[in-house]
């Protein structure tokens, strides 16, 4: 035990014990039975079970309902600066086995997946964007930053500067303020622009780190843009939920034959336009601003089939349990509107962002899209998030992309 060093030990309950047991990185409010000991919001807490037994220590939070985010389960761990340097070092590994020589725009730190409990790193060639949700992390920020960009530098990578996107309300669960900014590095003069321009899978982009979404870019879907390009040769393409273009982008590199980009938003058109001209594909992409909802309807009460390939990659849906059912209607509508646009013979790429809407419940819905729209579905891939974004078996949470490849028969 640790006691001895100072930490205040939370008795859990036997369900708590389980999910801990089981792997699982967190306690929940309703899971503890007593703290012992003095501690501070955001401090370092052992957790116990009820007879007493070491089964993690972690950050305990006094606002969430996450009440502990477990750091480590060896009772022999010295959480000092070394701790952490070695916790970065092995993320960063990671990223450089299984991406290969693909790390210039990748996640390198995803939060409990590194066990890096509430902080996403992400990386965009020269600058690095950070997103701190929960206290602890941010508490020792100021100590694990520096870390990361030691150790990237060290093995010669080029960093910039580090940019925080904590403009996210979420923070509030934890007691903490939504910001964003410059981190500090000393040493390293702050930068002059929070835009960058990052290439994946030889398409290239703008990426405005202070105003874009998330972190600036999505990189999760890299390889399954990959995957829609294989399949666009010649066909013609429509891109729903373009948001900066990415999809439509790879369709295109890929020898699409037209491809038609659709957003909500027009600044995201616009942002998707111009990564067209960037990479001199306007020629073959023309751009509309509209609800996808309204449009796919209307198209089929036009007649016909003006696409063969249709990409759907909608924002989630849902970020709570209480929503998933208007969620899955939503799925299913889109899903459904799309079957009946194609040709027979037609491709569709499908995609749930949510991990709410599981993979299982996702799966059904599109079984029930199929059947009511009268078609068939050849599944060519069903794949997942990329691989700098791990997954735990444990940790339901870390495995929520889904994305399937299907022929209209």
């Amino acid at each position: 035990m640790k006691q001895e060093r100072g930490y205040a030990k939370v008795t859990i309950t036997p369900k708590g014990e389980r999910a801990l047991l089981g792997g699982h990185p967190w306690v929940y409010d309703g899971e503890i039975v007593s703290i012992e000991g003095a501690y501070e919001n955001g401090a370092l807490v052992d957790v116990v079970s009820g007879k007493g037994r070491y089964l993690g220590t972690g950050f305990l939070s006094e606002t969430s309902r996450i009440r502990v985010r477990l750091i480590s389960r060896n009772a022999n761990d010295r959480f000092d600066e070394a701790f952490w340097e070695r916790r970065v070092r092995y993320a960063w590994e990671y990223r450089k086995t299984v991406m290969g020589e693909d790390t210039d725009c990748c996640r390198i730190i995803f939060g409990e997946a590194d066990s890096f409990p509430g902080l996403t790193v992400d990386r965009f060639h020269d600058l690095l964007v950070t997103q701190t949700l929960s206290l602890g992390m941010e508490l020792r920020k100021e100590m694990i930053f520096p870390l990361i960009y030691k150790v990237l530098t060290e093995d010669g990578q080029t960093i910039r500067g580090i940019y925080e996107r904590n403009d996210v309300a979420i923070r509030a669960h934890e007691g903490l303020a939504e910001n964003k900014g410059w981190f500090h590095l000393e040493g390293v003069p702050v930068p002059e622009s929070p835009r960058t321009a990052i290439v994946e899978n030889g398409v290239e982009y703008a990426v405005d780190v202070e105003n874009g979404q998330k972190t600036g870019f999505f990189l999760d879907q890299k390889y399954n843009r990959q995957a829609v390009a294989r399949l666009a040769r010649g066909k013609r393409v429509l891109d729903c939920f373009t948001h900066t273009g990415s999809f439509a982008l790879n369709a295109a590199k890929g020898g699409a034959a037209h491809v038609t980009a659709v957003d909500v938003s027009e600044l995201a058109v616009e942002m998707a336009r111009e990564n067209a001209r960037r990479n001199g594909l306007e020629g073959i992409m023309d751009f509309t601003a509209a609800n996808v909802f309204d449009l796919l309807p209307a198209l089929e009460e036009k007649g016909g089939h003006p696409y063969d390939f249709i990409i759907l990659d909608p924002p989630a849906f849902t970020k709570s349990r209480k929503t998933i059912d208007a969620a899955a209607r939503g799925y299913k509508e889109i899903n459904y509107r799309a079957m009946k646009l194609l040709p027979r013979g037609g491709y569709l790429a499908t995609c749930s962002c949510s991990h709410f809407m599981d993979e299982e419940r996702f799966v059904r819905m599109l079984h029930s899209a199929a059947r009511d729209a009268g078609v068939q579905l050849r599944q060519i891939e069903a794949r997942q998030q990329s691989p700098d974004h791990p997954i735990l078996w444990n940790v339901p949470e870390t495995n929520y992309l889904k994305f399937y490849l299907f022929q209209v028969v």
